[in-house]
């Protein structure tokens, strides 16, 4: 068993582990960050990519609007290179709370939020996919910020000034001495292998996980999960976010995400974090919410589906998950009798600095160390292999400057060969090993209408080229990729994509034999889909 020295373990690779380990190391403190998955395997993956200016919360989390428009302005400044500042527009339609969207301006404005009113026929040249039948309408300062491209850049940033990512390594045992955490116990779910860490101080952001985490070190944590299902559509449906102009509820947000657009959100109680994925009847639901304020919802085409899970600290209230906060929580566990443990969870994706920034504060005074925060002045910088997971820019940069040599592929996103290239060199340096899932999620290769129908075989066939992979590495690896595929697609698996994951079917079992055991197929896939009328 190895072992590791440091002044701070992060547990936890999500924006906020990551975010945190950058404002670290810009304050001049070691850490090591641990994740059991890849960067952003939990809720920061699994999101709309909404950057709040705060307005969905200014009548149920007035504290968290306020919080969501500050860390907003800061990050269209500080991290410009992964927002899209697309504006947001509310709108209600008949049928809805005329008395809320009346008050919708005075409520944004005890919050400090700009608010624009427009009349119908103004929403609708702006937005000409709303309906006919709204009846209120108004401008307001959202945006969509990648995540993805987000946490990387934090990380990348974070480890280039000292830090030590250690990817698929799960925390399995804490020993406590007296009032500290003397060793944490880690093992590597690929390798089996076991190490252990002596840290100053530990920190918890597993999101999520964190009450498991917690009650591991034996800190419990009262927490709820709030699984949220996101359908994802084959184009983009318009040009800003659009919000239904009431209460936070199911399928009232339609987000851009580059060339294409997020529908959602759901929630529904789930007893734990693991293994979730979103459902027929989610997606059924989303559609039918989001056609009332966007008609063409109900005829679009959706590619595939995705759901996280909100990491909500609290117990049951009358108003259901969506009236717990969404408000940080900075957990300070001296309560629980350990003075080196500190757990920071809860927030949005739009407050992660902030989350950083309150959970470094702590670990420093913990530390001695009195240097300020700088991630509120710093720019994030921007490196090469971080921007491949942003749809749209593969294609304009291989257009601009074709190479015939420079093979596609992935031609739904039009992912070059040169960019695979480009970032499995960045994984190899980062000393990880690379497979279909690490390279999707640092791009957009099996993301497009196909869902990997042709990019996995053609990536996993220049991953041989290579001589990354040998003998049999390839068909466990395309078989991982493509069962993580059919996670998203089965719950919209109906006209033209059932038709698609037809062809995939034909295509990896028909042609290449690349069929799983009964047992795996039922376990998994369950039922085969049967097309929606």
């Amino acid at each position: 068993m190895s072992s590791l020295e440091t002044q701070v373990l992060i547990i936890g690779g999500g924006v906020t582990g990551t975010g945190l380990a950058r404002d670290l190391a810009l304050r001049g403190v070691q850490s090591i960050v641990v994740e059991k998955g890849d960067i952003n395997a939990g809720a920061s993956g699994a999101n709309h990519g909404l950057l709040h200016s705060g307005a969905r919360y200014v009548s149920t989390d007035p504290a968290t609007a306020i919080e969501c428009r500050k860390e907003g302005k800061l990050l269209k400044r500080l991290a410009s290179h992964c927002i899209e500042e697309t504006g947001g527009l509310f709108a209600a339609v008949e049928g809805d709370d005329e008395n809320y969207a009346a008050d919708f301006p005075h409520l944004c404005s005890r919050c400090g939020i700009s608010v624009q009113t427009l009349d119908a026929k103004e929403a609708r040249e702006l937005e000409p996919a709303l309906s006919e039948k709204v009846i209120a309408a108004y401008l307001v300062e959202d945006a969509f910020i990648n995540p993805f491209q987000l946490s990387l850049e934090n990380i990348s940033h974070a480890r280039r000034l000292g830090t030590t990512l250690l990817l698929h390594t799960k925390v399995i045992d804490f020993t406590r001495s007296d009032k500290h955490i003397q060793a944490v116990r880690l093992l590597n779910t690929k390798t089996g292998e076991q190490t252990t860490v002596e840290a100053e101080q530990v920190v918890n952001a597993a999101g999520a996980w964190a009450g498991e985490v917690a009650a591991l070190a034996g800190a419990p944590i009262a927490m709820l999960y709030s699984k949220g299902s996101i359908l994802v559509t084959q184009t983009r449906l318009a040009k800003r976010v659009v919000s239904r102009l009431r209460l936070p509820s199911d399928g009232d947000i339609l987000a851009p995400a580059g060339t294409v657009s997020l529908l959602g959100t759901t929630s529904v109680r789930t007893d734990s974090p693991g293994d979730i994925r979103p459902t027929m009847e989610e997606a059924d639901l989303l559609v039918d919410e989001g056609a009332a304020l966007i008609p063409v919802l109900k005829g679009a085409r959706y590619i595939r589906a995705f759901a996280g899970v909100r990491p909500l600290v609290g117990t049951q209230t009358n108003g259901g998950d969506r009236s717990v906060s969404r408000g940080l929580v900075l957990l300070d566990h001296a309560r629980n009798g350990l003075e080196n443990f500190t757990t920071i969870t809860g927030g949005k994706l739009s407050t992660f600095r902030l989350m950083a920034e309150k959970a470094a504060d702590l670990v420093c005074r913990r530390l001695g160390v009195s240097n300020p925060c700088l991630t509120r002045t710093e720019p994030l910088p921007s490196t090469e292999a971080c921007r491949w997971s942003e749809p749209g820019v593969a294609p304009r940069l291989w257009m601009k400057q074709p190479d015939p040599e420079d093979t596609l592929l992935c031609e739904c996103e039009m992912v070059p060969r040169s960019v695979i290239d480009g970032i499995i060199a960045s994984i190899r340096e980062h000393k990880g090993k690379p497979d279909l899932k690490t390279i999707g999620l640092r791009s957009r290769i099996g993301k497009g209408p196909c869902q990997g129908t042709f990019c996995g075989a053609r990536v996993t066939a220049h991953m041989y080229e290579r001589g990354e992979l040998h003998l049999d590495q390839g068909l466990t690896n395309l078989k991982d990729f493509l069962r993580e595929r059919w996670k998203g697609e089965r719950p919209v698996a109906r006209d033209v994509q059932l038709s698609q994951a037809a062809l995939k079917e034909a295509f990896y079992c028909g042609l290449c034999c690349l069929e799983l055991e009964a047992s795996e197929k039922v376990r998994l896939f369950g039922k085969r889909p049967e097309r929606s009328s």
